[in-house]
């Protein structure tokens, strides 16, 4: 027999759009149910940009992101950050890092100005804020200790030496050195989460310190790659620190990543500890609009039988086509689950421009769904499609957030934008 639940809200999505809508929802009492597919959320790096980039033609980096949003809300007065003021943002920035914090993700984060932090690459980009295993790094950037950047044998896409030669221009007193992680001579390539997990426990610390120390010499910083375990992560740091009698700092690794999976595994713990009921690994097959303006939703997957939601209204933070919010045939852009209208160009041969690299970026990178103030996806007409459907994420039109450096600020602020309309228009 199919069950038949009951909510004030559905959140379709998973990423980091659907787990801050569900935070914000439930934090002000919503009774929330979740559904997605969570892989999208663990190729996050750690970094939390809010916005780096304005204009994109002229990749004007901005050091102030609030001086910049401003000014990209009145370039841009379509951008989904037009619909809230830069102090809406920063409060919702500040609950979900205050939420991320009391359930063991704490951030750093300087509030008033974007911090330069390294790539795996070696190469420096402006974020808003990292996790605070990685605040040691934001530190020897400016003040430039001496310094040792480690890699690990069979870890693929991180090379210490290249990151070094890529640093050394402005950091001088800093070396590289390359090791094997203990006990793993027999597994070719090594991955990240593996040596997480395997940092959880003591010995392997240990063991993993007593190969760093002989290379640590006078260095006064050590930087590694994002392993410093899944929960934990500043004992874990704290502990490492002590054994090699330097401070010690995490460096992104190529997806998926460390930083992505301590925040999946975060959600997943902290979100039904806070009421809202999850089905993740699981899609919505079909939603039915009712008689008294509520929804159906049909959903299917993993190893349950098929479940029914009934809700009041729907939180869309499917994302683009990676997360199948947005799907594309030889013609157009399609939403995927409502067929709502999607921005978009005219033609596919507009989809991109000649030159791959072109400054402008592709109007492909542009499309989605358009939404009213409220963040309701609207109609050709350009009124809501329905009364109780919102969006948020990256499914939403006018934005680019790769190239405009905006994605988790994005993400957090539309949901919490989501959310407010939810309440505010008596849902």
């Amino acid at each position: 027999m199919t069950q038949i639940i009951s909510c004030d809200l559905a959140v379709i999505g998973a990423g980091l759009t659907g787990m801050a809508a569900s935070m914000f929802a439930a934090n002000r009492g919503i009774k929330t149910v979740q559904v997605g597919v969570t892989g999208e959320i663990i190729f996050a790096s750690g970094f939390l940009d809010i916005l780096g980039i304005h204009p994109i033609s002229e990749k004007k980096p901005w050091l102030d992101p609030w001086a910049g949003m401003r000014e990209l809300i009145q370039d841009c007065p379509d951008h989904p950050y037009s619909r809230l003021t830069p102090e809406e943002i920063q409060s919702a920035i500040e609950e979900y890092l205050s939420f991320v914090k009391d359930f063991g993700v704490p951030h750093y984060w300087e509030k008033t100005h974007n911090i330069e932090m390294m790539t795996p690459q070696g190469t420096l980009k402006l974020t808003g804020c990292v996790p605070q295993t990685m605040k040691n790094a934001v530190l020897a950037l400016r003040e430039k200790p001496p310094g040792l950047i480690v890699d690990i044998k069979g870890l693929k896409g991180f090379s210490s030496h290249q990151i070094v030669d890529n640093l050394k221009e402005t950091w001088p007193d800093i070396r590289s050195a390359s090791i094997a992680f203990p006990d793993s001579t027999h597994l070719g390539e090594i991955y990240p989460e593996y040596m997480a997990r395997s940092l959880e426990a003591g010995i392997s610390r240990k063991k993993l310190a007593a190969i760093i120390l002989p290379h640590v010499k006078n260095a006064k910083i050590v930087g590694i790659p994002a392993i410093m375990g899944i929960h934990r992560s500043l004992e874990v740091q704290a502990d490492m620190g002590s054994l090699i009698g330097a401070r010690i700092f995490e460096i992104p690794t190529l997806p998926p990543s460390v930083p992505g999976l301590r925040l999946k595994e975060m959600f997943e713990e902290a979100l039904p500890e806070k009421g809202v009921q999850q089905f993740l690994q699981q899609r919505v097959t079909a939603v039915l609009p009712e008689l008294d303006n509520c929804f159906m939703l049909n959903i299917a997957g993993g190893n349950t039988q098929e479940q029914k939601i009934r809700c009041k209204g729907i939180l869309l933070a499917t994302g683009r086509f990676f997360g199948k919010g947005l799907t594309a045939d030889r013609k157009r852009i399609r939403e995927s689950l409502f067929d709502l209208p999607v921005f978009q160009p005219v033609s596919r041969s507009n989809w991109y421009r000649m030159d791959f690299l072109d400054p402008k970026g592709h109007p492909i990178h542009q499309a989605g769904l358009e939404i009213d103030d409220n963040f309701r996806p609207v109609s050709a007409s350009g009124i809501p499609a329905f009364s109780n459907l919102f969006a948020a994420g990256s499914i939403l039109a006018h934005q680019d957030w790769i190239r405009q450096k905006c994605g988790s600020g994005l993400a957090i602020a539309t949901a919490y934008g989501a959310v407010s309309s939810f309440i505010k228009l008596g849902f």
